[in-house]
């Protein structure tokens, strides 16, 4: 049997992908993955066989990855950002089982919480806190309480998956949740297109924020008690300056 490499790529372009996720890719025979990510990989590995999956078919994806490896490929199942975070490595694990073959390896990548984040100013230097938004595969009450715990502790937020043709207000109601216990002037911020042609960032407050236009191209900041925005950016201290 051959090895499967679940690889984080980042955001997609090659400046934002790390080394080794490229060199995983290099040594794959066979590449695997949701279309979207297929796509931005595929001008970089013309010599590679592609085999793709439509969104929400993750088990489908991982089974056909899995035995590609199993038949001898070396073959690499690829995810956007990273390989873990709300990505397949999980997925390849619990398919597999107890079973010791095919040799599994995880490729981290750059998540959107850290490239969205740079975009923004410097949002997470102090703790915070990732939600997915998405109820496909998590009840909308968990997140709910997910949200309210967040707030609670003072944590600066990101949230994946803010919106999307399915689901359009579930920005707005997670805004909502937030605005119980956090002021509507709360600064947040929204990095759009993370790495790819029309990357932009906006800062807003949390009032704002409730009515943006979000989409599944959007990652979303709420800043905590001490985020602020210093020169148009949006930033969080660790304390440094106190120490």
């Amino acid at each position: 049997m051959a090895k499967l490499t679940v690889v984080g790529i980042g955001p997609g372009d090659a400046d934002n992908m790390t080394l080794r996720a490229h060199r995983a890719l290099q040594a794959s025979r066979a590449i695997v993955g949701y279309h979207v990510y297929v796509d931005l990989v595929r001008p970089r590995y013309p010599d590679k066989e592609f085999y793709t999956t439509p969104m929400t078919r993750e088990s489908e994806r991982c089974r056909m990855a899995l035995e590609l490896a199993e038949r001898g490929k070396e073959t690499a199942l690829v995810c956007s950002g990273d390989s873990g975070v709300y990505g397949l490595a999980a997925l390849v694990y619990e398919l597999r089982g107890e079973r010791s073959a095919p040799e599994i390896a995880v490729v981290p990548g750059l998540t959107a919480a850290c490239s969205g984040a740079a975009v923004l100013g410097a949002p997470l230097t102090h703790d915070f806190a990732v939600i997915s938004l998405s109820d496909r595969l998590t009840p909308w009450p968990a997140i709910e309480a997910r949200l309210e715990a967040a707030a609670a502790g003072d944590l600066s937020i990101v949230l994946y998956n803010p919106a999307s043709h399915g689901r359009p207000e579930h920005l707005r109601r997670a805004c909502g949740i937030l605005l119980r216990r956090l002021p509507p002037e709360r600064p947040c911020g929204v990095a759009r297109s993370i790495g790819r042609d029309g990357e932009s960032g906006m800062v807003l407050t949390l009032e704002e924020l409730a009515d943006y236009p979000a989409d599944m191209f959007c990652t979303v900041f709420i800043g905590n008690s001490t985020t602020r925005v210093i020169g148009g950016r949006l930033v969080t201290p660790r304390g440094y300056r106190h120490g």
